[in-house]
């Protein structure tokens, strides 16, 4: 497509979204004659539009990222890569790096620019990946003043608040003041945690010093520990980010930040709870790229994604998942809405609260101060003609009562359950107050699953198992030559021999047989033995095989799943 036949398609395109008229549009096109130059550039100097709705507007015709750099948070090592003056010249600000997989994101007004990525690509190399994000051009350049020029690491950042004073009052303030080291120090340890794949932060008071600990893959690790006397300008800078009371802090609060980071939103949950030794915050974060993840990419097998798929082919009843906190019981909820989510099905949820936006999909928090409960909310929902709820977790016999009620009445379910296995939720729901009758025919079936974390593939250490790890993981006691994996440690994992994680997942879906049993109230173990029969893998199971092909360690499989019971 040529530059002239792509100005008329932007001229176009805004017109049709309504950002702009036709006249508008031809006036913009006669001081383009006079004066060569971007478009969208001209309706903004002409007042017509604001640069983030074209932004905005562009990314989504074209396919491509946009990003709003007032919201952005620079990487270092991004930073580092390209200097000021050539990101100046080229109208480029360089948002992130992965050195990983050898990926620089770059913020661009235009993003078909061939000569700015070429002459970026010769000056970091060609084995770096460019990719080009849509941002507006004065936003580029008012970032490019924010980010260059000031110290953007955690360590730089200390080292400048050591020499220094604190302002308070500019930490008070909503906009982006990087004169203050404070400002940049609690915005370079968010990048650093998204970085590192952290899914919380935690914020840590002691008597004598302030400690920082990231939760990577389910376990938490310390990153550093600072004078205490920091703790009072960073508590007061996250709570103004997040929309906070910054002079309470004798009582909880609860509140979220959003950021433009690595080119994409990220949103963080705060949680404010007072000590001992003073607040403790703890930010969750939110990250919908890894919230809302394919049902492919889940890492299951294939009998257990065709196990799925045959329960989500059913057009009513109730399919819950079951597991401890932190388990993964959301992404996967989420994983089977985003397959089911398209313009023919109405996907309603019910949430406490919502975490991942998702399109089409009508989301929906449970809110104490207006009386929206589970129980009332799937009242509510139900008068909305709903396809498929989800109800964000059944607590009490009247959330029960009515998702079975929705189940019954022509709807898809899906919920969650605080149990340890799938059969363990059938006498849970008994003790909720479902009867077995009313469970009989409207469960479609029930996950239990775990996080476990894979083993690092250029670390991990063969070994032969011991007699009694032998017997954990059914090979025969004496026997030799079977090889398993540890954990061992390298740069390539931070020294901690795991990286990334998995599901496991038991699947039990309900059949005729398994009906009958759980109507007539028969024992776990009945259902067990016929559940066994007809192709179910208890947890444990589905553990010792991921030990076994080396893609976890026994170790990591002991931590979250009980197998003692194997010894028997």
């Amino acid at each position: 497509m040529s530059r002239d036949d792509r100005t008329l398609r932007i001229g176009e395109l805004l017109v049709q979204r309504g950002v702009v008229t036709p006249d508008q549009v031809e006036i913009a096109l006669t001081e383009q004659q006079k004066n060569p130059d971007h478009l969208g550039r001209i309706l903004v100097r002409l007042g017509f539009a604001t640069e983030a709705v074209i932004r905005d507007v562009l990314g989504g015709a074209l396919g491509q990222r946009s990003v709003d750099l007032s919201k952005a948070v620079a990487d270092p090592d991004a930073i580092r890569l390209i200097p000021k003056e050539m990101a100046r010249r080229l109208g480029v600000l360089p948002l992130t790096y992965d050195a990983g997989k050898q990926q620089l994101v770059l913020a661009m007004s235009d993003t078909f620019n061939v000569v700015a990525l070429d002459q970026i690509a010769a000056h970091v190399g060609e084995e770096i990946e460019l990719v080009p994000v849509l941002a507006g051009e004065t936003a580029i350049g008012e970032a490019i003043d924010r980010f260059y020029g000031f110290e953007l690491s955690v360590d730089g950042i200390l080292r400048e608040i050591e020499t220094g004073e604190i302002d308070y009052a500019s930490l008070e303030v909503e906009s982006e003041e990087y004169s203050q080291p404070v400002v940049r120090l609690v915005n370079a340890l968010l990048a650093d945690a998204v970085k590192r794949g952290a899914s919380d932060i935690h914020f840590e008071p002691e008597e004598g010093f302030l400690r920082f600990r990231y939760r990577i893959d389910g376990v938490l690790r310390q990153i550093r520990s600072l004078h205490r006397n920091y703790w009072s300008a960073i508590a007061v800078r996250i709570k103004v980010m997040a929309g906070m009371d910054i002079a309470e802090n004798r009582a909880p609060q609860d509140g979220r930040i959003s950021l433009e980071l690595s080119g994409r939103q990220i949103d963080f949950r705060v949680s404010t709870l007072p000590t001992i030794h003073g607040e403790n915050i703890v930010l969750r974060i939110l990250d919908r790229q890894k919230g809302i993840v394919a049902l492919d990419q889940l890492g299951l097998s294939d009998q257990v994604l065709n196990q799925l798929m045959l329960m989500v082919a059913r057009p009513e009843g109730i399919i819950l998942v079951t597991g401890p906190t932190g388990s993964g019981k959301t992404t996967t909820l989420y994983s089977l809405l985003n397959h089911l989510n398209t313009e023919g099905v109405n996907i309603m949820t019910l949430e406490d609260p919502v975490e991942y936006p998702m399109n089409l999909i009508r989301q929906s928090s449970v809110n104490d101060a207006v009386r929206l409960d589970f129980a009332s909310g799937i009242r509510s929902l139900m008068r909305q003609d709903p396809d498929i709820i989800l109800v964000g977790e059944i607590r009490d016999e009247d959330t029960a009562n009515m998702a079975f009620r929705a189940a019954m009445t022509g709807h898809q379910v899906f919920s969650t359950l605080h149990t340890n296995s799938a059969i363990g939720a059938i006498p849970r729901l008994l003790d909720i107050g479902v009867r077995p009758d009313i469970m009989s025919d409207n469960i479609i079936g029930i996950m239990a699953q775990r996080l476990v974390r894979k083993l690092c593939t250029r670390c991990r250490e063969p070994y032969e198992p011991s007699d009694l790890e032998r017997r954990l993981l059914g090979l025969k006691t004496g026997a030799r030559g079977h090889v398993i994996y540890r954990a061992r440690g390298c740069n390539e994992c931070d020294n901690v021999g795991y990286r990334g994680r998995t599901a496991l997942m038991e699947v039990l879906r309900f059949e005729d047989e398994l009906n009958e049993l759980v109507a007539r109230g028969s024992t776990l173990r009945n259902i067990m033995r016929t559940a066994v029969t007809k192709g179910f893998k208890p947890l444990p199971d589905v553990g010792v095989e991921r030990v076994l092909d080396g893609t976890t360690s026994l170790d990591e499989i002991s931590r979250v799943i009980d197998l003692t019971a194997r010894l028997k």
